[in-house]
């Protein structure tokens, strides 16, 4: 038996994304936003509400991409409660540093595996309350400890997190447990 829900944001897995962004000052500035996902191959889609962060994407389409991940989950969490409009030292309080991405003007913060460099392709439904951005990705960068013996990112030893909007908590991501595009050829 099966129990009926209203329709709610309860989409699953939802990535805990940190958007990093540079204020007017040029001080680095960053949200917490879970509602985001892949678009095409090489570009993004993240609904946008009315943040300074937005207000800093309306002045420079820039931004960076990062994954939250249990090591990060505390400060993740607190700069998507507060505001850089009310709490300008948001970042510091974060414990978080930063340099220049080395592809687009926004700030990559050193505590994350990953990081998508992006870039404002097009902006959807525009209004006082926010947008959905579609965005280009313009490079990756990957902490070489969380490079797999081939080279590329290992996810599994990133220990990302994500967002249960069902019980508002954070979830680790667990262990691979399959190949895809190879496990379903058993049923062949």
């Amino acid at each position: 038996m099966m129990k009926s829900f209203k329709p709610k944001a309860w989409m699953l897995p939802q990535p805990v994304l940190i958007i990093g962004t540079y204020n007017a000052d040029g001080t680095p500035n960053a949200m917490n936003a879970a509602w985001g996902g892949q678009w095409d191959a090489t570009e993004i889609m993240i609904s946008m509400g009315a943040h300074a962060t937005t207000d800093n994407l309306n002045r420079c389409g820039d931004f960076t991409v990062a994954f939250a991940t249990a090591a990060t989950c505390e400060a993740a969490d607190y700069v998507g409660l507060v505001s850089a409009k009310s709490h300008p030292d948001k970042i510091a309080r974060s414990g978080w540093t930063s340099a220049k991405a080395e592809t687009v003007s926004a700030p990559v913060f050193d505590c994350f595996p990953m990081t998508l460099e992006c870039r404002i392709k097009e902006k959807l439904y525009e209004s006082a309350t926010g947008y959905y951005i579609i965005a280009e990705i313009v490079n990756i960068v990957c902490q070489e400890q969380y490079l797999a013996e081939d080279g590329k990112p290992d996810v599994e030893k990133m220990q990302l997190i994500t967002f249960d909007p069902v019980h508002n908590g954070y979830i680790a991501l667990g262990s691979r447990i399959a190949a895809a595009f190879s496990v379903g050829n058993a049923l062949k």
